[in-house]
């Protein structure tokens, strides 16, 4: 017998039976933690983006990467078929900020922890991971404060140009901050967190805005609401 029959035999040969107890036990802890997940992002995340829809998706991604996981480590062959198929397999979905990424790469990991059956490192790193996050957001509670998300859209125009826009909303608001800002050859989109004294100062912001473009697209996304 080659070499290469030996090869091959071993790969056939090398497959372990899975426990149907222990993969439903595990697949119920996976949604638990990605159920968690998704509040904690929902709570504390800082996206702009909307974060419960997002926050959705965790469960699903946790489950099938712990399924990919347990199936896959019962054989070398399925493990090396995977190195294939991921080669070739592209996400092609936007991830337009970096905190969409890191959650996604954490409910990944919870799917591939407990796949590989490392239930107490898993346990362990995700509660650390938790209480990391829950100590950061106590550190940022100054731009927790402001009170609004404003995305503001328009086709190109000189008259509503990002630094005009800025400018405006340093009049009426007592802290503005730049959030996101995307531009192309047709549209101009601005994305901030600000906060106004009162409802008279939101309106006259607006009117102002306005007035650099009739065409500008106005979005407030309440945060915390107007005192």
């Amino acid at each position: 017998m080659s070499k290469y029959e030996t090869f091959a035999q071993f790969l056939t040969t090398q497959s372990n039976q899975i426990s149907v107890t222990n993969f439903a036990v595990s697949l119920i802890l996976v949604a638990v933690l990605a159920s968690l997940l998704g509040f904690i992002y929902v709570r504390y995340g800082r996206s702009l983006s909307n974060r419960k829809a997002f926050a959705k998706n965790f469960i699903l991604v946790a489950m099938t990467t712990m399924f990919i996981i347990t199936v896959v480590k019962s054989s070398l062959a399925l493990s090396l078929g995977l190195v294939g198929a991921l080669s070739i397999i592209r996400f092609r979905t936007a991830i337009k900020e970096p905190e969409e990424l890191a959650y996604l790469f954490l409910a990944i990991s919870i799917g591939l922890g407990l796949g590989a059956g490392q239930v107490l490192i898993t346990f362990v790193a995700f509660c650390v991971i938790v209480a990391i996050i829950f100590i950061t957001t106590l550190f940022h509670k100054k731009e927790r404060n402001q009170n609004l998300y404003l995305t503001l859209s328009t086709e190109k125009s000189t008259n509503a140009s990002l630094e005009k826009m800025v400018e405006v909303l340093k009049k009426y608001c007592s802290a503005v901050i730049l959030k996101r800002f995307d531009e192309t050859k047709d549209i101009l989109e601005a994305s901030f967190l600000v906060e106004f004294a009162d409802f008279e100062q939101l309106k006259r912001s607006k009117q102002e805005l306005l007035s650099l473009d009739n065409s500008l697209k106005i979005n407030f996304l309440d945060n915390r609401g107007i005192q």
